[in-house]
């Protein structure tokens, strides 16, 4: 825990940390616990999703926070994709109790570098168009990519994390346009909700590890879960 703080916003963070996963506030520093505070704070403010770039070396930052929900990854990385953005890592932190807030930080590129400020400013306005339903992202991506085209070498296994006593599901595939997006939408078809996330890109290759809930926020029983990780191997394939 983050030391010299206030008493009192010691024990908001406490309160506030009750929420996520059991072992969220021993892995998780104290600097992005307090981050996450913050931007819950302004949700509660101001009653809109968070979503801001920032520059991060050669690379930008998106941050974005909001209620978790099951179609919000599919949107986030359908954008990322429509604009041509490469994804270098990803860290996500979603409650498990009420008010079931997420918190989410992206390094993205493109072409290599860094985001300007018009076509950061354009993303971060088409995933607000996109939470409000007011940009199609299917539709744009269509332009870009063959959606119904199926990814390459697809794995998937699906266990109980013994750390975080959380369901998890881990997609590894053949490093591709539009990935990100596909994995996401499979997961959205599913109607799970991710709570924490994992991402290795390695050798052409690239490894998620999701750690879900089941619809209506439910704990998957691991004869589902297998299940699970059959059907979403199989919408990626494109089968």
């Amino acid at each position: 825990m983050a030391s010299g703080l206030k008493s009192s916003t010691l024990e908001l963070l406490k309160r506030f940390n009750r929420a996520f996963p059991q072992f969220y506030e021993q892995f998780v520093s104290s600097e992005i616990q307090l981050q996450n505070l913050r931007l819950a704070y302004r949700l509660y403010k101001t009653r809109r999703a968070v979503i801001e770039l920032k520059p991060e070396g050669s690379k930008s930052a998106l941050h974005f926070a909001y209620r978790n929900q099951s179609f919000l990854l599919s949107d986030i990385f359908g954008v990322l994709a429509a604009y041509g953005l490469t994804i270098h890592g990803l860290s996500l932190y979603g409650q498990i109790k009420p008010p079931m807030l997420v918190f989410i930080k992206l390094l993205v590129s493109r072409g290599s570098k860094a985001l300007t400020e018009k076509t950061g400013e354009n993303v971060c306005r088409a995933v607000r168009e996109a939470l409000g339903g007011r940009f199609e992202v299917e539709e744009m991506l269509a332009v870009e990519f063959n959606l119904d085209a199926g990814l390459e070498q697809v794995e998937t296994e699906f266990y109980v994390d013994p750390v975080f006593h959380l369901p998890a599901l881990v997609v590894e595939a053949d490093n591709q346009p539009g990935l990100f997006y596909k994995v996401m939408y499979a997961i959205w078809q599913e109607d799970l909700l991710v709570v924490n996330a994992n991402l290795l890109v390695w050798r052409g290759r690239t490894r998620l590890i999701l750690y879900l809930l089941g619809p209506n926020e439910s704990l998957i029983p691991e004869y589902l879960g297998h299940r699970i990780a059959e059907g979403v191997r199989h919408r990626l394939l494109g089968k």
